[in-house]
């Protein structure tokens, strides 16, 4: 019996993971073995990556899986709300934990801030009050200080160096 790739993120880790499970597995069997793994509690939800929605713990996993497997995240929280600040302008709204970081900057500089999507593509979000700037594929979830479900993001300039190559030689 081939087996489904599960990759995940989840409160309070950091990396994508990776697990396989039989296709008749439930999302409550991947729940269980997840949290057998890392200690989440019964409170925890699992999200299809960028669904705004929990997926029934009832589902089977080979009902969601693509060619690629399965992308997940658990999170006690069903909400993140987000703040992003842009020139001193500051928009809110509210994520399911498994949007991801490219979603979120989607919304923030295309549909809040107007910028075109070049305009877009030459920004990133750092984490506000640091120098973290979280890869696209990360999901929001994961940044979280697992005191509170709030994230706080400032929109900035993506700072490439022309010609660094050219210095190094």
């Amino acid at each position: 019996m081939k087996t489904i790739d599960i990759f995940y993120q989840g409160e309070g880790l950091a990396e994508i993971l990776h697990l396989e499970i039989e296709p008749d597995a439930s999302f409550a069997d991947v729940k269980a073995r997840l949290s057998e793994k890392h200690g989440f509690d019964a409170e925890a939800i699992i999200f299809l990556e960028d669904d705004e929605e929990p997926i029934a713990e009832t589902a089977r996993v080979s009902e969601r899986a693509k060619k690629s497997g399965v992308k997940i995240h658990l999170h006690r929280c069903r909400q993140i709300d987000v703040a992003v600040t842009f020139n001193r302008e500051t928009v809110n709204h509210r994520f399911a934990p498994g949007a991801t970081v490219a979603r979120v900057k989607h919304w923030a500089a295309v549909k809040k801030f107007g910028m075109s999507e070049e305009e877009a593509g030459e920004h990133v979000l750092q984490i506000a009050g640091t120098h973290d700037r979280p890869n696209a594929g990360t999901h929001i979830g994961t940044l979280t200080d697992r005191k509170t479900c709030a994230l706080a993001l400032d929109l900035v300039p993506d700072e490439r160096i022309n010609g660094a190559l050219e210095a190094l030689r």
